[in-house]
């Protein structure tokens, strides 16, 4: 019997499909402790002005009103205020308030994973979900950090993601430096806002796991094919302001590479 939705974008589990959640959490949670980082939990409300500091991503954001305010001049008024409320779309913004805010609290380098809902106010459809559970790692340094963090970085997502029952996966890293050298080299000063970046990145953007084959000159495990039941998983690999990896939970979709 075909499953109907009430609601699209915010998806829900049977108690079968429940455990396969729950198995995937628990790997990452396990892996990331093995390796020293601390568990982090973040609310799930930041300010509008906090949110939108990272970029135009307005129309992602949901917004955060009482219902009786809803209709208010006052309401109206502050629909461009950057105090007014949001649920957070992603896990870094709230975490580099965190870090500010906790600083004097902290050992640095600060090793830190986060596993919890985010929201994004985007067109549902495979592959992208209103509501997803993200995972993300980060080693965060009081100055530079020394590059061996990097590789410890992909290190440890890839140590995750093949103790899931998984195919195989090609694990692709983004270093900003690389896209700010290229334009160097054909001379171009002011890459740090070079609207170029941010196109070529859109380009080169590749849809993930399950949705994308593997090249045929990436490794092959032995690692057994998922059941037919088996929620979709999007792992992904960003860098953040941090030494940092991002993945995606059985829940997951994601909107950019």
């Amino acid at each position: 019997m075909a499953r109907t939705a009430s609601l699209s974008g915010f998806p829900e589990w049977l108690p079968e499909e429940r455990l396969v959640e729950l198995h995937v959490l628990d790997t990452l949670r396990r892996v990331f402790e093995l390796h020293g980082f601390s568990s982090i939990e973040t609310r799930a409300v930041e300010t509008v002005g906090q949110l939108l500091r990272k970029g135009e991503i307005d129309k992602e954001v949901y917004g955060l009103s009482r219902l009786q305010d809803e209709e208010s001049e006052e309401a109206k008024s502050h629909k461009g205020d950057p105090h007014a409320l949001a649920l957070h779309f992603d896990l870094t913004v709230p975490f580099a308030r965190y870090v500010v805010e906790n600083a004097g609290y902290l050992a640095f380098p600060f090793r830190r994973y986060q596993i919890q809902k985010v929201w994004r106010g985007e067109r549902p459809q495979e592959g992208r979900a209103r509501e997803f559970t993200q995972a993300d790692i980060d080693i965060v340094g009081d100055g530079d950090l020394p590059f061996r963090y990097d590789v410890e970085i992909a290190l440890v997502i890839a140590e995750a993601l093949s103790a899931l029952p998984i195919p195989a996966f090609l694990l692709r890293i983004n270093n900003r430096k690389l896209a700010e050298g290229f334009y160097n080299g054909i001379g171009l000063t002011d890459t740090a806002g070079c609207c170029a970046a941010s196109t070529s990145s859109k380009r080169s953007a590749r849809p993930r796991w399950p949705n994308c084959s593997s090249p045929s000159s990436a490794p092959r495990t032995n690692r057994p094919s998922p059941p037919s039941n088996w929620p979709r998983s999007a792992p992904r690999t960003p860098r953040s302001w941090s030494r940092s990896a991002h993945s995606e939970s059985a829940t997951s979709c994601s909107r950019r590479a």
